[in-house]
Order: C-alpha cells, then sequence, then structure tokens
C-alpha cells in the first residue's frame, strides 16, 4: 500500500498507465487499483487534493463495489457518483493537501466515507433545473439511504450508506 508521502506519485503512476483512471477497454482490476493506491477497507487512502483525484477514487470505489462485494450494477453506479461528489466537494471546498477514502461493509450496508482537515461543514442547499453547481450533496441526500458529517478532532468525515445484499 502506498504511504501518505508516496500517494502523489502512486497516484501519478497509476495515471500514467491507466490502470486507476481506466481508459478504453476492461475495469481495472481489484487487485492493480488496490496495489497501486491502498485498500480502502482495511485503511484510509490518502489521495492529494486535485481534480483528478475524483478519477482515482471513483475507479477504486468502483473496483471494490463490483468485484470486491458484488455489488449490484445500480447500487454500484450511484455509489461511484456519490463518492465523485464527496471527493469533489473535498477538492474544491477544504484547502487540504490530500484527503481520505474509506469505505466499509457490515450487515447488508456499506459506507464509505471521505475524510478531511477541515471542520467547515458541507450545506444541503436548494436546487433548480437551471442550477450548474451546486447538486453534489443534492445527489448524495437523493441517492443514498442515509449520509451525514462526523466531526473529528481534526477535520471531518463525509459519509453516505446503501443497503447492499450480503454475500452468499
Amino acid at each position: 500500500m502506498a504511504g501518505e508521502g508516496d500517494v502523489a506519485s502512486m497516484t501519478g503512476a497509476a495515471t500514467e498507465t491507466g490502470v486507476v483512471l481506466g481508459g478504453l477497454g476492461s475495469p481495472p482490476t481489484l487487485g492493480a487499483v488496490v496495489e497501486l493506491v491502498g485498500d480502502p477497507t482495511r485503511d484510509e487512502v490518502r489521495l492529494p487534493n486535485r481534480p483528478e483525484s475524483a478519477a482515482t477514487a471513483r475507479r477504486l470505489a468502483e473496483a471494490v463495489l463490483r468485484q470486491g462485494w458484488a455489488a449490484p450494477a445500480t447500487t454500484a453506479e450511484h455509489a461511484v457518483l456519490l463518492v465523485s461528489e464527496l471527493v469533489g466537494n473535498a477538492v474544491r471546498h477544504t484547502g487540504a493537501s490530500t484527503f481520505g477514502l474509506r469505505m466499509h461493509r457490515r450487515r447488508g450496508r456499506l459506507r464509505i466515507e471521505v475524510r478531511d482537515p477541515s471542520r467547515g461543514l458541507p450545506c444541503l442547499l436548494p436546487v433548480t433545473e437551471m442550477d450548474t453547481s451546486g447538486r453534489g450533496l443534492w445527489l448524495v441526500d437523493r441517492l443514498a439511504d442515509r449520509w451525514g458529517v462526523d466531526l473529528l478532532p481534526r477535520g471531518k468525515s463525509t459519509w453516505f450508506e446503501m443497503r447492499l445484499p450480503d454475500p452468499r
């Protein structure tokens, strides 16, 4: 797993090879993604606070959901979209140098957390059809079964939960 000091170089290497960010062809394998950036089901994966990290986080979440947890297609698609929204908020609004991604599966539920060092709370804003931004938390609120923000000693964890069938 990449150490915190190696995250930028590992994300760059993953981008160059197309393993994490994907490209033309089949989705990356869970093993390939985990080897390059870490396993968010075991430890928090730290990613640099750059827009391209949203693509890395999406590919990582997609690999875990589809290959590791065999999530139904719709659940996986919605969860990957919500990961992108939470990561986008962390990148745009926190000013942090890195953020963390963590994924849990317990008793028929998945929980995905994006952690950052800012204690500024996200706001769910009303949106209209004509709005060109501000829809991230609105999507989280609509697609997740539950979501929230936990204040941490140094920062916060913004999370969402969705139902997930238990493995047979």
